[in-house]
């Protein structure tokens, strides 16, 4: 299988977007060549079965020589010969873009979409799409009608568990430095800990776009303002290696994103067999018998006080063992090998779908029976909750 590849950023060295470099290395070993169509480009360390053409947002191109450079790599991919499938990740717009040519040209396409914001280019590759596909049903909040569930793809091989966790315990929370975050409410819940004569100690993990550097410093101005400034630390973004270390070093996880897509971090955390706190609903399946202690409510910091008050009480062999439950479940159900495998298959099943018949939309319940578990289907709701 020939695989075309749209990607927002390919770069192994992005803190929040370097995951994608594992998934295409995953996709490169099941298919026979992997061409990529990115927005930027950056550090690639890459299969030599994957070739990376980019827009050229590295170098400050335009958005009209973006465009222009954008026909100009399709068309070449198309004429190197045939291209069986398209996966449009987290680039709706380029779906939009590429689904005439692709079209015309015989080649399915499959977007990948998982975020709360859903605006005119996801509602139109919707329909330009012969499936979408994301993490959780909660993270796509289009109809549901094409959509099929694969899990959120977590490296089960790099983040696994370590030594035992710091002491004093630390809280960590790994991510972008933005509102949506909610980090103030982990601020908050430490301060009600200390008050309580809690010897915990915090890390908010990340870094702010410029977009959100205002509420960066706010967030450093309530750390002073508590008195926190030795116990809350802000150390920057963190990449590579270093992300599964900082995992290890902690006692809990906290994700405070409200429900909607899950946070990729809190699953790693999971992974390295850390207990991960959320406020976010969709975590509930993968958190099994200990959602009830690990759920807390969105922006209640005395709720959250509550929970992490109650997991510091219990043993370290207690939460060892509830990190070995959630790791399980994280193999189980979200590992980059079982998402790539079920990934595959679904672009191959569309794809001699395609050749069988011209593309008229999607087809419901027509996805290949993927390696090793049950076949994926549409999520059978028609719009999202």
């Amino acid at each position: 299988m020939r695989l075309l590849v749209f990607n927002l950023a390919t770069d192994a060295d992005d803190p929040l977007l370097g995951f994608t470099t594992t998934w295409l290395e995953a996709l490169a070993a099941r298919v026979d060549r992997v061409e990529v169509i990115t927005m930027r480009a950056g550090a690639l360390r890459l299969p030599t079965n994957v070739r990376v053409r980019s827009l050229g947002k590295e170098h400050r191109y335009s958005e009209p020589r973006r465009l222009l450079r954008f026909y100009r790599l399709l068309l070449d991919v198309l004429a190197g010969g045939r291209v069986d499938a398209c996966f449009s990740h987290m680039t709706p717009i380029f779906t939009v873009l590429g689904a005439p040519l692709l079209r015309a040209a015989g080649v399915p396409i499959v977007t990948w979409y998982a975020h709360r914001n859903v605006d005119w280019a996801v509602r139109v590759g919707h329909h330009l799409s012969q499936r979408v596909v994301a993490s959780v049903p909660d993270a796509y909040r289009y109809r549901h009608d094409r959509l099929v569930v694969l899990g959120q793809g977590v490296d089960t091989r790099a983040f696994t568990p370590g030594d035992a966790p710091d002491d004093p315990p630390l809280l960590l929370s790994l991510g972008r430095l933005s509102p949506i975050k909610d980090l103030g409410t982990l601020v908050e819940a430490v301060a009600l800990l200390r008050r309580d004569g809690a010897d915990v100690r915090c890390a908010l993990v990340g870094d702010a776009p410029v977009r959100d550097s205002a509420y960066a410093a706010a967030l450093r101005d309530q750390v002073a303002t508590l008195g926190l400034a030795d116990v809350v630390a802000l150390p920057g973004p963190a990449i590579g290696p270093v992300v599964a270390d900082w995992y290890r070093r902690a006692t809990a996880h906290v994700n405070l994103a409200p429900t909607g897509a899950i946070d990729k971090a809190a699953l790693e955390a999971m992974a390295c067999g850390r207990p991960s706190l959320a406020a976010n609903e969709a975590f509930r399946p993968v958190l099994g018998r200990h959602a009830e202690g690990l759920l807390f409510r969105h922006g209640d910091a005395a709720d959250l006080a509550a929970r992490l008050r109650a997991l510091l009480a219990a043993t370290p062999a207690e939460r060892a063992a509830i990190g070995k439950e959630l790791r399980q479940a994280v193999v189980a159900e979200h590992s980059l090998d079982r998402l790539a495998d079920r990934l595959v298959d679904l672009l191959a099943d569309v794809a001699a779908t395609v050749r069988g018949r011209s593309f008229r939309g999607a087809t419901p319940g027509g996805a290949a029976s993927p390696r090793p578990g049950p076949a994926p289907r549409p999520s059978g709701r028609e719009s999202a909750p």
